[in-house]
């Protein structure tokens, strides 16, 4: 019975002790975390009253200035993505949310966090990495109904986004089909077409060709010969012609002499 009590005893001490050390790890990590200063603080509550009234470029300025002054300041960065995001610099956003998500011990710190990173990449139209940054705010925060919505919100436009990229794949390639078709459709055309004109120019050659050998057989054709004439008949071929030359002559002088006119003297 007595081990049992000192048995139980040192286990009650061994947890004592852990919780010990546990707390003097948390002091000591509250005092080794930077202190905010007071002028830090109204740097941050003036650019806060900024963003109530949607000014957010002065809201931007002041926690920059707040920043400057401690970057390990939790709420400036988280107000600074904000007021970022709401001038829709969504990308410039990003990093103060990642920021705070890494670094924050408070849970809904975190979860908000998440839940901002999934907005900036809903409105940057990466859906997946929405949905990954929804489903860590859950975990930190299940009972959060906006971010449970903005989920099921990333998944739907997840689907659609790759049904659109299918669409747009089956697309594309049917018009590379197509236009494959075409230019072999194209190319066959322009093939058939050098086949009419190699024939167009056989038939022309041939052409050629057939009139060429006509023109060389009318060439070999012996053009018809004048009958050759003996001296003899040449002579007696003149003589006959001036026989014929003297007749004619002389009828048309019998003609002149009888058509002349008888001239008569005239009694003055």
């Amino acid at each position: 019975m007595n081990k049992k009590r000192i048995k139980m005893k040192k286990i009650i001490i061994t947890i004592f002790l852990l919780f010990a050390v546990l707390g003097f790890a948390q002091e000591k990590d509250k005092k080794d975390a930077p202190k905010i200063e007071q002028a830090e603080k109204q740097l941050f509550r003036t650019g806060n009253d900024f963003y109530k009234q949607q000014n957010y470029v002065d809201a931007e300025v002041q926690y920059k200035k707040s920043l400057k002054q401690n970057p390990n300041y939790e709420k400036a960065n988280y107000n600074l993505g904000n007021a970022i995001y709401q001038q829709n610099r969504f990308k410039e956003a990003l990093p103060m949310y990642e920021l705070v998500s890494k670094t924050t011990e408070n849970k809904l710190t975190k979860a908000e966090s998440f839940h901002n990173i999934g907005n900036s990449m809903m409105k940057e139209k990466q859906y997946e990495k929405a949905i990954e940054a929804y489903k860590n705010s859950l975990r930190n925060s299940s009972k959060d109904d906006e971010t449970r919505y903005n989920l099921a919100l990333a998944q739907k436009m997840l689907k659609k986004q790759q049904q659109q990229n299918k669409d747009n794949k089956d697309k594309n390639k049917d018009k590379n089909k197509d236009k494959k078709d075409k230019d072999k459709k194209d190319k066959d055309d322009k093939k058939d077409q050098n086949k009419d004109k190699d024939k167009e120019g056989d038939d022309k050659d041939k052409k050629k060709d057939e009139n060429g050998d006509k023109k060389d057989k009318q060439k070999q054709q012996p053009k018809p010969q004048q009958p050759k004439l003996s001296p003899q008949q040449v002579k007696q071929l003149l003589e006959a012609m001036n026989k014929e030359e003297n007749k004619t002559q002389k009828k048309v002088n019998a003609k002149k002499a009888k058509g002349r006119k008888v001239k008569q003297e005239k009694d003055w």
